[in-house]
């Protein structure tokens, strides 16, 4: 194949995907995510919650990137961060801000510990994520003010609302202060129906999905698009002992099991914000 022969089918190849090298681009992009979602840094009992928490629909609904700088507040048990870091390893940075090594509190260090014994152990896969530190309202270590293109969350924003509405406002605006302008801040939360009464302190688990839009809002974010990728129109948020209830935890056990098995895990609001 001559020289200009191979620039021509080049060229059609790019006007195929529109024109440019983005779309091919962002089928490297969905191919190196559909890579870690199956990758073997996930534990077996994680992957069995794919069909409930769409990791794939979500994170692509959010525009992850594999060079993006991805914050992670408050990882837990790593569910997400076992993907994030293999996707992110090569070309991006993770960092997981969750539980502070340095805390006062025994029970805040022992969680750090626990997170970074989990990193430890897959080091071909998560020996690259930085380490932050998230304990509202007092410590904030997420990332230097302006730099991360991404802050994720998933299902956390009931556990912060004891700190109540100026702490909240604080939070909201921390996040907005690490990301870049042009920034997304991406949330998943359990969502309670708009005519259900919101407990001040959320021990439900459940948030109304108005109320988190305005957390962001004032704090400078711009809604820019909502999802239903995580909804379960089967969840009526009203269990005893709340979303967790639901599945996977079963808190009532045995008590009506097979009524929250055929529920499936809570309905979530799926929320995309901007930094103007």
């Amino acid at each position: 194949m001559t020289k200009r022969v191979s620039l021509a089918v080049a060229l059609t190849a790019m006007l195929a995907c529109g024109g440019s090298g983005a779309a091919l681009a962002a089928d490297t992009a969905d191919a190196a995510l559909k890579t870690a979602i199956a990758g073997d840094a996930r534990t077996p009992a994680n992957v069995a919650r794919d069909s409930a928490r769409h990791p794939y629909e979500t994170l692509t609904f959010f525009g992850i990137q594999p060079g993006m700088t991805v914050v992670e507040l408050a990882p837990g048990g790593g569910w997400y961060t076992e993907i994030l870091a293999p996707y992110l390893r090569e070309h991006g940075k993770l960092i997981a801000a969750g539980n502070d090594p340095q805390s006062a509190s025994e029970g805040a260090r022992r969680g750090a510990a626990r997170f970074q014994q989990k990193l430890d152990a897959k080091p071909n896969a998560f020996s690259k994520v930085e380490i932050g530190a998230f304990a509202p309202p007092t410590t904030y270590r997420i990332a230097p003010k302006g730099t991360a293109d991404m802050v994720l969350t998933f299902r956390n924003i009931h556990n912060w609302i004891p700190i109540g509405e100026e702490g909240m406002q604080n939070l909201f605006k921390q996040v907005y202060d690490s990301l870049k302008p042009g920034g997304i801040f991406g949330v998943v939360e359990h969502r309670l129906p708009a005519n259900k009464v919101q407990d001040a302190t959320a021990n439900s688990g459940y948030m109304h999905e108005a109320y988190v839009i305005k957390l962001a809002e004032n704090a400078g974010f711009k809604l820019v698009a909502r999802s239903e990728i995580n909804a379960n129109a089967k969840d009526t948020a009203d269990h005893q002992g709340g979303v967790w209830a639901l599945p996977p935890t079963y808190a009532n056990k045995d008590v009506e099991r097979a009524k929250y098995t055929a529920i499936g895990e809570s309905d979530r609001m799926t929320l995309k914000f901007v930094k103007p």
